[in-house]
């Protein structure tokens, strides 16, 4: 039916009504935009161990990871779930601590996992551990107290995660095969370079020479890199360094409340998966993208 407009200020208000519903369409849709989580094509975790925020940021000892915080997302409020080092490395991979309470070992559970999760949907993972004396190696630890300890490593608990994404480090791609990279990898550094038996300023070094040429590659090729810690130096309020470095994200410091859960969250989030076991009730992080 043909409308006819007897009055101009019709015709004007008929206007500004149409402008005011598209502007708030697209307020809406940049809001809906900014609450996502990038698709990345790679995300690489660092996972280091047994120090507190106030010994790592602002440290002489740690310039590498203080570049990083200056020049990525710095997590201001981030927490270990509990102690000691065990539980919050399952935390991380799996949504739980399986009810574990100390560092025993060996442990097996069967659930689903980051693994599980990311094959299902047709992508990849792979773990990275310094000092792993073989591919798929189920033992407890090797290479002495330094060495590697399968009390850092989740992915081999889990009867249902093939032995092969269970790797060293040294398998870890060369910077001209970054592309080459699992959807999401975890390296986790030894017990001397991963802060837990070496000092602070070994464990920056360590990571600088390993992982700064990822971290570079990242900003580039829609790719991230997380460093964070397992536990602080034993403390009840468990506060640790988590950072986000590499594309899109958006430089700065975020004092949201977060926790392993919530890295976990984010990772899954941006692959469009659910949340694991707790990572259900958490929210991905959102604030620190471009």
């Amino acid at each position: 039916m043909l409308r006819i407009i007897r009055y101009p200020w019709q015709l004007i208000a008929g206007i500004s009504n149409g402008l005011a519903v598209l502007t708030s369409v697209a307020i809406s849709s940049q809001a809906a935009l900014a609450a996502t989580v990038p698709t990345f094509d790679h995300i690489v975790v660092v996972i280091e161990e047994n120090h507190g925020y106030s010994q790592i940021i602002s440290s002489s000892s740690a310039p590498y990871i203080n570049s990083l915080a200056t020049q990525g997302a710095l997590f201001t409020n981030s927490h270990g779930v509990t102690h000691p080092s065990q539980p919050n490395y399952l935390a991380l991979f799996s949504g739980s601590t399986q009810g574990v309470t100390n560092d025993n070992c060996p442990l097996t559970f069967s659930g689903a996992s980051l693994t599980t999760q990311l094959l299902g949907i047709g992508k990849t993972f792979t773990g990275y551990s310094e000092s792993l004396p073989s591919v798929g190696y189920t033992g407890c630890n090797s290479g002495g107290s330094n060495g590697y300890y399968r009390k850092h490593n989740p992915w081999v608990d889990f009867t249902n995660v093939a032995s092969s994404v269970n790797q060293p480090f040294t398998s870890f791609p060369s910077p001209a095969n970054f592309a080459n990279l699992p959807t999401v990898s975890v390296v986790v550094p030894n017990q001397l370079d991963d802060m837990h038996n070496g000092t602070i300023q070994q464990g920056d070094t360590w990571l600088e020479n390993n992982l700064d040429a990822y971290a570079q590659w990242a900003k580039t090729h829609n790719s991230l890199l997380i460093v964070t810690f397992d536990e602080d130096n034993g403390t009840t309020s468990n506060r640790i360094v988590t950072i986000f470095y590499g594309a899109h994200v958006r430089t700065g410091q975020y004092s949201e409340n977060i926790n392993h859960y919530n890295v976990l969250r984010t990772i899954e989030a941006s692959y469009g998966l659910p949340g694991l076991n707790n990572a259900t009730n958490t929210t991905p992080i959102t604030d620190s993208w471009q």
